[in-house]
């Protein structure tokens, strides 16, 4: 039985220890692809800065981290796009 990621907000901390994660980056590419506008709106401690976290490795195109994950299907390039954080 895999460990639940409680207070982790690293996306790669939890590929990399072995933590559940529930893989919904099928969402995530479709979401990167569509051209649309998306308002993410969810209550307290539902995972908005692992989502974050995770579109950050996905734009950092950090593929090994989504090793047999539903993404893994769907993207073919793995193009590094230019971040900009903000605090």
């Amino acid at each position: 039985m895999k460990r639940l990621p409680i207070d982790l907000q690293s996306f790669q901390r939890i590929r990399e220890d072995g933590y559940g994660y529930v893989d919904k980056t099928d969402l995530i590419y479709e979401m990167t692809h569509s051209g649309v506008y998306q308002f993410l709106s969810r209550p307290r401690r539902f995972g908005k800065s692992v989502l974050c976290d995770t579109l950050r490795c996905y734009y950092e195109g950090r593929r090994e981290l989504f090793e047999g994950l539903k993404i893994m299907k769907l993207e073919k390039e793995w193009v590094r796009h230019p971040l900009s954080v903000w605090i």
